[in-house]
């Protein structure tokens, strides 16, 4: 029975590709009720503790959007990416890791894109070797951040399994690996494709006039702009939050009252810096839930909600069959582990998602936890079909059209960025993991 429930969540999650958004969560939904009423399965449990962390980091984000202080901050990284245009390749993936790092979401990034082609094109750079691994590199900030979706599912994960897991530790793996690989894949992104004075397509498309005025557009500094007053009130508040997560994730044993997990701590942590800045800087709550962040992390909530409350169904029931069939492997190589979980985010556009699935798996297998943390840069993999909304970005934005969908779909400008990205901080994660735990 498995392999029929299996081949019904795929049929979700390829719906839910074809439709994008929400739908998965949706459609996730549908799944549970086909299910309990035909095939009478108890439904799962749905991560609500995940849930709620995310709902409250989105909450704290948003918040701090609304006060122009994520402007303030990509605004401070054109100022970085201006000043070295010659550096390009490697700071543009920098910066926009970095910003995931800080703010959580992989959709922060969008402001930056533009700025990155800008750089690139004016400064004789093919702006596909810039575009493309900054793309990748949004994603892999993603389970390098404290408060991301990612690290509340690796906690509520933990605690519920009994396993003493840290968020200190965690970060000591996730942020270098994730980092190295990010440098890794930049670093062969250098010499990628023709520079565009030698690229022959290119030079032709030019002698268009019309071409040639699209592709230079118009000029995307953003330095003459003025950002909100209450920016910098938002920002320090919110640089300060996350600072004080972070200790308290590292002496929770000594501040937190007992029976307090860190999973819940950092619900009313987040909630309070979002109150804070909402105090400080007197900002309408309506301009909040109208914020892009607010949009994509409500997003990712649903998505979770129906796709992992499913998956979660279709695992429990089948638990001990699954168990039987992949332990002998797993035990006699944890690192195959990755290998399933990047598949799996082939299809699931949402490294929270991935996790929520994957890891109450990986405790049941009796994975050791070091292996687990390790391998968590593998949970990004939907980059292999270059549908996500970054990667459709930075296509739009390079007006060049050096940054591409290929002919044959999978080889697109993304694939070899991201491949050697999370397969260097995956490599890196599982042997820094074995010093860390």
């Amino acid at each position: 029975m498995f392999w029929i429930h299996l081949l019904v969540l795929l049929a979700i999650i390829f719906i839910g590709i074809r439709y994008g958004g929400v739908a998965f969560g949706l459609l996730g939904g549908l799944g549970v009720s086909i299910l309990v009423f035909v095939f009478g399965i108890k439904p799962g449990h749905p991560p609500i503790s995940v849930m709620l962390i995310i709902i409250s980091v989105v909450a704290a984000s948003a918040t701090l959007e609304a006060t122009g202080g994520l402007s303030l901050l990509v605004k401070f990284a054109e100022k970085i990416l201006r000043k070295h245009p010659e550096n390009i390749v490697y700071l543009g993936p920098i910066c926009t890791f970095s910003l995931t790092v800080l703010v959580g979401t992989g959709h922060s990034v969008y402001p930056l894109l533009p700025v990155i082609y800008d750089v690139a094109y004016k400064n004789g750079i093919r702006p596909e070797r810039a575009l493309a691994v900054s793309s990748v590199a949004a994603q892999m900030g993603i389970t390098a951040s404290p408060i991301a979706a990612a690290a509340a599912v690796v906690l509520a994960t933990a605690t519920s399994n009994n396993v003493d897991i840290n968020l200190v530790n965690v970060l000591m793996v996730t942020i270098p690996s994730t980092f190295l690989g990010m440098l890794t894949s930049a670093t062969w992104s250098l010499k990628r494709g023709k520079d565009l004075d030698k690229d022959e397509e290119f030079q032709e498309k030019i002698k268009n006039p019309d071409f040639l005025r699209e592709v230079e557009g118009e000029n995307s500094d953003s330095s003459s702009q003025k950002i909100a007053f209450t920016a910098k009130k938002g920002l320090t508040v919110f640089l300060l939050g996350i600072f004080a997560v972070i200790i308290l994730a590292l002496l929770n044993k000594h501040l937190l009252p007992k029976g307090v997990t860190m999973s819940v701590a950092i619900q009313f942590m987040m909630l309070s810096v979002g109150a804070i800045i909402l105090l400080m800087t007197n900002i309408s709550p309506k301009t909040i839930v109208h914020s892009s962040v607010f949009t994509a992390g409500m997003t990712a909530v649903i998505t979770i909600f129906g796709i992992a409350w499913m998956s979660d169904t279709i695992i429990n029931y089948n638990e001990p069959y699954l168990i039987g069939l992949i332990s002998e492997i797993v035990h006699l190589h944890p690192w195959t582990f990755a290998i399933a979980m990047f598949f799996v985010s082939m299809f699931l556009k949402s490294q929270a998602a991935v996790l929520t699935i994957m890891l109450p798996l990986g405790f049941s297998l009796g994975i050791p936890k070091e292996v687990l943390i390790g391998v968590l840069p593998s949970c990004y993999a939907y980059f292999f079909f270059p549908f996500y909304p970054s990667d459709l970005a930075a296509i739009s934005f390079d007006r060049t059209g050096t940054t591409h969908i290929g002919k044959y779909v999978l080889n697109h400008s993304f694939m070899f960025p991201g491949l050697i990205g999370v397969g260097t901080a995956t490599v890196i994660g599982y042997f820094l993991a074995q010093i860390v735990f």
